[in-house]
């Protein structure tokens, strides 16, 4: 693991565990960029496909989010995604599949204030657009 990596997996420690929400959009762009999925947007197509459309559409719309149990993302994902998922964030499957259901709506739905998710392609960006919106 290079350092790049090194600092991506301990963010996402540190990130998540704290649950600093204003980062971990950002974090999970750059977590999925490395995976066959390529972004948020593709980790939400694949839970539609899964039949998690209910879930997904709660996120990016007005109102409650509905939630999601590392069950479902592990069903949806499949073996394959997981472990690359997993292997881009540093964590092992189970930690990561209890992460992401327990922040992944909430993320969601701070990447898409306005119905359509708008996703960053960095963490400087991110922090750009946080500047910007405060």
């Amino acid at each position: 693991m290079g350092a790049f990596d090194n600092l991506i997996s301990g963010m996402v420690k540190g990130v998540l565990g704290q649950v600093d929400m204003a980062a971990v959009p950002a974090v999970l762009s750059q977590i999925l960029a490395k995976t066959d999925l390529g972004n948020v947007g593709g980790l939400l197509a694949k839970l539609q496909e899964a039949g998690l459309g209910n879930q997904v559409s709660s996120w990016l719309g007005n109102g409650t989010n509905l939630p999601l149990s590392a069950d479902q993302l592990r069903t949806a994902l499949g073996n394959e995604q997981l472990q690359q998922v997993a292997r881009s964030a540093g964590l092992p499957i189970d930690n990561l599949l209890g992460l992401l259901s327990q922040h992944l709506p909430a993320a969601v739905d701070a990447m898409s204030p306005d119905g359509s998710l708008q996703e960053t392609g960095s963490l400087e960006e991110q922090a750009g657009l946080n500047e910007i919106k405060t």
